[in-house]
């Protein structure tokens, strides 16, 4: 049985990114969406919606990358493909990195990038091993498969991009 490889969307950033945060790699429900955290459980749009003080989560796709792109975040993933039955990041297999260099050096305005989640951070903090000058923050996951904190102690951790954002605004 040949394993599906699954592939990352294209980055949602421009130059006036300030913020970029990367996950894993799209989960299936995702990838069936063509849209970023469209899992419905998926707390995401909650947390991110309190860094900028607006209910993502209440509206359609289009408006809510809209209000990201408005507010300074741009989204990425880490993976840029690999082999995953199902959504779990401990089923990923033969990761291939995303050009998260590539992206970073296109992104004058660039001074923070979060991780969602352990997988995002440990791959994404090995690709940018050595880039000065940028923030990296690690965010529990926005996934419901990581249920050891409830979704209001992940918005507490989460509510830092506030402080990020509020540089150089």
């Amino acid at each position: 049985m040949t394993a599906t490889v699954k592939h990352a969307f294209a980055p949602l950033a421009d130059d006036r990114t300030r913020l970029l945060v990367l996950g894993s790699l799209p989960g299936d429900a995702s990838l069936k969406a063509a849209q970023y955290y469209a899992h419905p459980q998926n707390g995401f749009w909650r947390l991110i919606g309190v860094a900028i003080g607006r209910d993502l989560h209440a509206m359609a796709y289009a408006d809510r990358i809209e209000a990201l792109r408005v507010a300074g975040i741009g989204l990425w993933d880490v993976i840029a493909s690999a082999e995953r039955p199902g959504s779990l990041d401990a089923a990923i297999r033969s990761p291939q990195a995303a050009d998260l260099r590539g992206l970073i050096s296109a992104l004058p305005n660039l001074k923070a990038v979060a991780f969602n989640g352990s997988t995002a951070a440990k791959g994404g903090r090995k690709i940018l091993a050595g880039v000065e000058g940028l923030t990296l923050i690690d965010l529990p996951s926005s996934s419901p498969a990581h249920a050891t904190r409830t979704l209001a102690e992940k918005a507490e951790r989460w509510a830092l991009l506030k402080d990020v954002l509020a540089i150089d605004r």
